[in-house]
């Protein structure tokens, strides 16, 4: 790389790592959070939970559940999608008999050409348009989601405040180990670095559509006037395909900062979170050349300046180090805001590593389409439905 050829790239990575800075920093002051509500929600609310091999979690999303105040009319429906681990048993157990809560078993695999989890909720759906149980909103909620006493209550009252067909109330994402601490943050990275989020939440633009499938509500009405998750039924990323659906409907989505309210972790090793991420990664960019360009600019951006800040000298050498600092700042503003709290140690530290994060980003990106190439893209033993051309 010649000494021009790296300053001309640093220079370049420098503005668009101190306007990537800017947007969180944007984000982190003025994202709608989820708050306490004042008043008791009294519409009728029901509430999915598609769980496939969740015994684990699953008890305690339902405890979590059981607990919820300010909520006055809730239905709780539990779908256990063949699992092998003995869901079902757990989530009666965890259940008490609770009568708000149904545990329906499934041993039925996907229709040809869904996702299992799409398919799951489109079942869930079925079942919450039962006499017995309409609503006027559906939560879909992950099996592995925790929620504070006043979620469910707090997310409601803003769905309706803010008049919107779908709020996603972004989680707070916990990780464990090394991988997870690299790559999970740069979920809520990636578009809190470019995206303003009161302007998303304000426009019909799907190309400007935030979602979280780990918690979703929807005005039910809404939901169905696009088919549900019928209408995603092959996506690898059916939460933000249904947000976009939605908006070309002319219904409006939003995003919110669930901190204090809603936590997950995702996945649990770096097993897991490789699996999980190459089953939709393939298709975040648009295909192979947007994936590469993507990359190839994450790279630039984030991975070239440090670089610069070790080898080159002179205004080289401090543009480095100042984009270097911008993507840091990017970073540990944009988990001030996800997590509602102080930085802590830890999230120096992962800040700090942030170029890491990016290179490990974009090899899971290169896998994903790897796998995708070799039809052996699966998650929780299924695999996926080959893509649409």
């Amino acid at each position: 790389m010649s000494s021009r050829f790296l300053a001309r790239t640093t220079s370049t990575a420098a503005v668009l790592a101190a306007a990537s800075a800017a947007v969180s920093l944007l984000n982190s002051r003025s994202m709608p959070r989820l708050r306490t509500p004042e008043l008791d929600v009294t519409e009728r609310v029901v509430v999915c939970i598609p769980a496939r091999n969740e015994a684990a979690t699953l008890p305690l999303l339902i405890e979590d559940l059981t607990r919820q105040r300010s909520c006055t009319n809730v239905h709780i429906i539990v779908l256990d999608d063949d699992s092998s681990d003995g869901t079902g048993a757990a989530a009666r157990e965890a259940a008490g008999g609770d009568p708000r809560i149904r545990v329906v078993t499934s041993d039925a695999a996907p229709p040809t050409g869904w996702t299992g989890k799409a398919a799951a909720c489109a079942e869930l759906a079925r079942l919450a348009a039962e006499d017995d149980v309409q609503a006027s909103m559906i939560v879909f909620v992950d099996a592995d989601v925790r929620l504070a006493p006043d979620a469910l209550a707090a997310a409601a009252r803003m769905l309706r405040r803010r008049g919107s067909a779908l709020l996603c109330p972004w989680p707070e994402q916990r990780a464990g180990s090394v991988a997870e601490r690299l790559v999970q943050p740069l979920l809520a990275w990636s578009w809190m670095s470019t995206l303003p989020v009161s302007v998303a939440n304000s426009t019909l633009l799907p190309s400007m559509a935030v979602a979280c499938g780990q918690f979703m509500a929807f005005d039910t009405a809404a939901y169905r006037a696009v088919g549900g998750h019928e209408c995603v039924a092959a996506s690898a990323t059916e939460d933000l395909d249904l947000a976009r659906a939605l908006r070309r409907r002319g219904f409006y989505t939003a995003v919110a900062s669930g901190a204090g309210f809603v936590s997950c972790r995702m996945y649990d090793g770096a097993a897991e979170l490789r699996s999980g991420y190459s089953r939709w990664l393939w298709s975040e960019f648009g295909g192979p050349i947007g994936s590469a360009v993507a990359g190839l600019a994450l790279a630039t951006i984030y991975v070239v300046p440090p670089i610069a800040a070790l080898t080159a000298s002179g205004s080289t050498r401090r543009l480095g180090g100042a984009a270097y600092l911008a993507g840091a700042v990017s970073r540990m503003a944009v988990r001030q805001r996800e997590s509602g709290s102080r930085f802590g140690r830890e999230d120096v530290v992962d800040a700090a590593l942030h170029p890491l994060s990016i290179l490990a980003f974009v090899g899971l990106v290169a896998e994903s389409h790897l796998r995708r190439q070799r039809g052996s893209l699966s998650w929780k033993s299924r695999p996926m439905p080959a893509p649409q051309r």
